[in-house]
């Protein structure tokens, strides 16, 4: 799959990426959502410049693991948890 379809894989909608936050706001697709220590939930959010590298780390572990890879689903992976 090609960076481009990698992304349309993913919903988009204006936040801050938690990897490059100083962007300000960005198109940003949902990663994760995490509890924070201080209470209440806190959205995880990347933005296209990092998605496809966080993909490609995906299938870096899957592979390592022998596991299947199959790009998109982010918020769905367990790999956070």
């Amino acid at each position: 799959m090609d960076r481009q379809q990698i992304l349309d894989l993913y919903e988009w909608e204006d936040g801050l990426c938690f990897r490059c936050p100083s962007k300000g706001e960005v198109p940003t697709a949902h990663i994760t959502t995490i509890r924070p220590p201080a209470g209440g939930l806190q959205d995880v959010r990347a933005c296209r410049e990092c998605i496809p590298d966080i993909e490609a780390e995906r299938e870096k572990t899957a592979l390592r693991r022998g596991e299947p890879y199959e790009p998109g689903g982010l918020a769905d992976s367990e790999e956070d948890e």
